[in-house]
């Protein structure tokens, strides 16, 4: 009886331990990737990948390493990184399939590699990242990150994958539940500009332009509001 109390004690700790961690690190991860601190985000990647066996702490991994992968290094090192990513996503799925999180960082990581293979192994990336996300949502159905990645994916890719009508819908939820997210109204006036609604992408890009800056988008809301600029020039 003692070794069952003691046992259920020590699980105790361990996830209390764990859940610690994961707040802290996640805390440090989101102004690390605000402000594009590379040196501090490859100490933080350093810390992570000890990390092997707690499905959280390796969807930050995965998550981080592909925001690192995103701005923080040259073109030419890039995949190899987002493959990393990818997994170490697929490893905390095993660990936890039911955690939204972990689904949202492969996702975000598989779209990210699929970018650098041929057209035929990308569409079957394809499904894999429709899977992810789709799972992330339903999952944390508040992760406006997950709703931006499917909005991009319905605009960007070709005809007859695309759908300019999901893709607003994504995107208007995600600037429903994150009002302050910048990105979310640049990226619905990029659609709106592929979509030929020219009044509706300027008003988007005037938003974009007029916005504070979201805290945990620091780095990223300045390049939307200087992109925007370019393509309120553009559409005049």
């Amino acid at each position: 009886m003692k070794k069952i109390i003691l046992l259920i004690l020590l699980v105790f700790v361990s996830n209390w331990i764990y859940a610690e961690n994961f707040t802290k690190l996640y805390n440090e991860f989101r102004i690390i990737n605000s402000y594009h601190n590379i040196e501090d985000m490859e100490k933080l990647l350093n810390k992570l990948e000890k990390y092997t066996d707690n499905a959280s702490l390796l969807a930050l991994y995965c998550n981080a390493l592909t925001e690192y992968a995103n701005w923080g290094v040259k073109n030419d090192e890039k995949e190899s990184i987002y493959t990393k990513a990818v997994e170490i996503g697929e490893k905390a799925i095993k660990l936890d399939s039911n955690n939204g999180y972990a689904h949202y960082s492969l996702g975000a990581a598989i779209g990210r590699l699929a970018q650098y293979k041929g057209i035929v192994s990308s569409l079957f990336m394809l499904g894999d990242f429709d899977e992810h996300i789709k799972m992330a949502i339903k999952l944390n159905p508040n992760l406006y990150t997950a709703y931006i990645a499917f909005g991009m994916r319905y605009r960007d890719v070709p005809w007859p994958m695309n759908n300019y009508k999901k893709s607003e819908e994504y995107l208007l939820k995600a600037a429903d539940i994150e009002p302050g997210y910048v990105n979310a109204y640049y990226e619905l006036g990029v659609l709106y500009k592929m979509w030929k609604k020219y009044n509706k992408a300027k008003e988007m890009f005037e938003k974009v332009i007029k916005m504070p800056l979201h805290s945990d988008w620091i780095e990223q809301g300045k390049e939307a509001k200087e992109n925007a600029k370019i393509e309120l020039n553009n559409l005049k």
